[in-house]
């Protein structure tokens, strides 16, 4: 697995912290402005009645340029037709060259950093995230400096699991503890991935266009984590909560350019 690649990780466009985009609530002001339902306060005859709680707007969708994705030099997987939700864009990750070597697309909720996830009120966010890797070999970093390993599965796996874990935020812990706790669990991330044959992992037969393929498979309380490869060499890991692992099927990707959108 790539080493040097450890940086460029599902993190980099997902970790938000909460409420970065969340905007406020406007209220009205002066003497004209209207109450809840649309009439003036003294309307009806009485005094103002008190206004109803907004909801919070709802968050931006992320845009995600195409451009990446388009120069990739390798096919891209998602969730195959049986999946008929959302679909968008997700993450590129490049070399120093700008040579596209992983990439995600997205499925379902838009993960969240979310301090209040494992509260019982807040909803529960349901999403799959399917990462391709390259098949890369052995080869020599962009500026000359070191060697970067082959990409396998275990390379599929570590990004799968730090991705699940960038949009993790264990319930009641504040800032400082989250902190500590991401670095601890991604040191864990990377040496499960780098086991893949140990007990941490399961076999799950699942479809990759089609045909029966083995994936790598653990789960967590705060969703599950695969990785595999398919006949043509290129590697796959997927993450998500929300939705079960167990149904899932993989296919590749006839336009990417149709993701662009968020849909």
């Amino acid at each position: 697995m790539e080493t040097t690649d450890k940086s460029q990780s599902e993190s980099s466009t997902v970790l938000d912290g909460p409420g970065t985009e969340d905007g406020g609530n406007g209220e009205a002001s002066g003497a004209e402005a209207l109450s809840g339902d649309g009439t003036a306060p003294d309307e009806a005859g009485g005094g103002p009645e008190p206004e109803e709680e907004r909801p919070a707007p709802a968050r931006p969708k992320r845009r995600v340029p195409v451009d990446g994705f388009l120069a990739a030099p390798f096919p891209w997987y998602a969730l195959d037709e049986a999946y008929t939700g959302p679909r968008r864009l997700h993450h590129i990750g490049q070399d120093a060259d700008g040579t596209v070597q992983h990439g995600s697309l997205g499925h379902g909720d838009e993960p969240v950093v979310r301090a209040d996830l494992g509260d019982a009120d807040s909803p529960r966010e349901r999403f799959a995230v399917v990462v391709t890797v390259g098949d890369s070999p052995v080869r020599r970093s962009a500026d000359g400096t070191g060697v970067l390993e082959a990409t396998s599965e275990a390379s599929a796996a570590w990004l799968a699991g730090q991705g699940l874990l960038a949009v993790t935020w264990p319930a009641q812990m504040d800032h400082t503890l989250r902190d500590d706790w991401l670095e601890q669990q991604t040191e864990t991330a990377w040496a499960l991935a780098d086991d893949l044959d140990g007990p941490a992992w399961s076999t799950l037969m699942l479809p990759v266009d089609g045909v029966s393929t083995p994936f790598h498979h653990r789960e967590s309380e705060f969703g599950w984590v695969l990785a595999g490869s398919t006949p043509g060499g290129v590697h796959l890991g997927a993450y998500g909560r929300g939705l079960s692992a167990y149904g899932l099927g993989f296919a590749v990707v006839k336009d990417v350019a149709d993701y662009a959108d968020p849909r």
